[in-house]
């Protein structure tokens, strides 16, 4: 049936590519902050309410590990690969890490409040029901990334890059995306008030009550004054 004159004809999307599943050790070691140091490689360990707050690390290699009520507040990584771990309780809030790579990993129920993520990469990566309000991913790639029941107030995406990116049941109010690129990332049901840098959603795909939301920040940054 041919579509009437202005009707736009339905184009199939595939489904978003999916996160690849954290490969973690069977049984992994106890490990301790000791063996935090510039240049370490750890591999199967396990971090059980372990202490790493503002520790400052070059170079650190992390893979196939559980990390479970850790602490890691406050902490610096450069140039760091963490890989296929799974993330349970840990805090992470105003860590600062640059240049890090998170590959194959689940982050749960974890706090990343203030955290900045600059100039790295994020692949293969579940959050779920964690905070992540102020958090920065400015510069960063994100790649079949799952943000799911998330506290994302106020964070900063700017420049960033993102494909195959969800966003499910999260709260964006406030969140800034100037000048990031986007290739299929999909945002439903979540809070859009007060969103800045609107045009950098170019290409996304927004379903339920956001869609309103993002329109008044659309009219606003377009200098559209709506009244009741």
């Amino acid at each position: 049936m041919t579509p009437a004159v202005g009707q736009q004809r339905d184009v199939y999307k595939p489904p978003l590519q999916q996160p690849a599943k954290p490969r973690v050790h069977a049984n992994p070691r106890p490990a301790t902050a000791e063996e935090f140091e510039d240049d370490a490689v750890l591999k199967g360990v396990l971090l059980d309410n372990t202490l790493l707050s503002g520790l400052e690390l070059e170079i650190v290699e992390m893979e196939q590990s559980r990390l479970t009520g850790t602490r890691m507040n406050g902490t610096t990584l450069e140039r760091c690969v963490l890989g296929d771990l799974v993330c349970e309780n840990v805090d992470f809030a105003n860590l600062r890490a640059r240049d890090t790579s998170v590959l194959r990993s689940t982050i749960t129920t974890s706090r990343l409040t203030g955290s900045h993520w600059t100039s790295g990469q994020f692949t293969d990566v579940r959050i779920e029901g964690a905070r992540a309000d102020l958090a920065q991913f400015r510069h960063s790639k994100l790649r079949r990334v799952v943000f799911r029941e998330t506290n994302l107030r106020q964070a900063d995406f700017q420049f960033a890059e993102l494909a195959h990116v969800s966003f499910e049941n999260c709260d964006l109010s406030g969140v800034q995306f100037a000048n990031s690129k986007m290739s299929r990332v999909e945002f439903t049901n979540c809070t859009m008030l007060d969103i800045g840098g609107t045009a950098g959603l170019k290409g996304a795909t927004v379903r339920g009550p956001g869609a309103m939301e993002l329109g008044l920040s659309l009219a606003r940054e377009a200098g559209i004054l709506i009244e009741s």
